[in-house]
């Protein structure tokens, strides 16, 4: 499979929309309670200035994205960066989050970033073993502070060191 990381753009709303709603309304990895408007997606284009962001394509259809973005937005954090991406359900298990996650790796080592953080859903295992199995380790647990279709559940940080700390 050809896995192309384009820089994301308003071009790519609807198809990253699309999965994202997949997610939102057939699971717990993403947190919003219903599908979000397609409008959101200038939400994630704005969060993400500065910050490395991809729409993930094979040929020519949207399979995903991924990008950081600041977890904190004073500058004393600078060395610290969030990160997110969706796999297009049926495409998962294929090595893309693999490949998004070393992108990502390498730009934000490039900009200075020392550490990546993660918010998972207790309730998403697939995706709390890709991280551990990548070099995350869990560093806090928010216990039941969120309710999605009737069921409540944690929200799992992982963080991981990809600088070496001074």
């Amino acid at each position: 499979m050809q896995i192309d990381f384009l820089p994301m753009s308003m071009d790519h709303c609807k198809g990253a929309m699309d999965i994202y709603n997949y997610y939102v309304e057939n699971s717990l990895a993403a947190y919003p309670d219903k599908a979000m408007p397609y409008e959101f997606f200038g939400k994630f284009l704005e969060i993400t200035k500065g910050y490395p962001a991809y729409t993930i394509f094979s040929e020519d259809e949207i399979i995903g994205f991924c990008f950081l973005r600041a977890h904190n937005p004073y500058p004393t954090f600078r060395e610290c960066a969030e990160i997110t991406y969706f796999i297009k359900s049926g495409v998962t298990g294929k090595g893309v989050g693999k490949l998004a996650l070393d992108k990502l790796e390498y730009e934000a080592r490039e900009m200075g970033i020392k550490t990546i953080l993660a918010s998972i859903s207790s309730e998403n295992i697939q995706s709390l073993s890709f991280h551990e199995n990548n070099g995350f380790r869990q560093c806090g647990r928010f216990e039941k502070i969120i309710t999605k279709h009737g069921k409540q559940f944690d929200i799992i940080w992982m963080q991981k060191f990809i600088c070496q700390l001074k």
